[in-house]
């Protein structure tokens, strides 16, 4: 069976000589109470006759209920997670007003085997944080997102910058 796979947008801005990325921190009850490793790209799954980039947009859209700002794309490659699942993303220069966030929901049994269902958000609160912050709180296979970012970024600086 292949693999599932994910794609997800990753929006930065540099503020004077910080760099920040806007996370959001998983909804429902498995996440509920846990901080670090417990945050994602905005990101969802695709089937595969879409096309990843589009699939990131719809998925930031739905996850975050803005559509991302213009600008560039840049790839930053694929990733396995711990599941199997392989998540494509690219990040994005612009600003978002997090206060304007209404998260997408999801409907699942809770508790399990309870035959009821709840309705939860996708992500439960928003971020923008540094890069150092950000790999910290992200899960683990999202982590070299940053990595990935911050390489592109050094990429671009000309000699003698900070």
């Amino acid at each position: 069976m292949a693999a599932k796979r994910s794609a997800g947008l990753l929006l930065f801005r540099i503020t004077g000589t910080e760099t920040e990325v806007l996370i959001g921190h998983m909804g429902g009850p498995y996440w509920q109470g846990r901080d670090e490793k417990a945050w994602s790209v905005p990101k969802g799954e695709y089937l595969a006759q879409e096309q990843p980039m589009t699939a990131a947009r719809r998925e930031f859209e739905e996850e975050l209920g803005l559509a991302p700002p213009d600008g560039e794309w840049l790839p930053l490659g694929d990733a396995r997670q711990s599941s199997g699942k392989i998540v494509i993303a690219w990040a994005l220069e612009g600003d978002l007003d997090i206060g304007l966030v209404v998260p997408g929901t999801f409907t699942m049994e809770w508790p399990p085997r309870s035959g009821r269902m709840e309705e939860f958000p996708e992500i439960d609160r928003v971020a923008w944080l540094r890069l150092d912050e950000a790999r910290e709180k992200l899960v683990a296979g999202q982590q070299v997102f940053i990595d990935r970012l911050k390489g592109l970024l050094d990429g671009r600086r000309e000699p003698g910058t900070a």
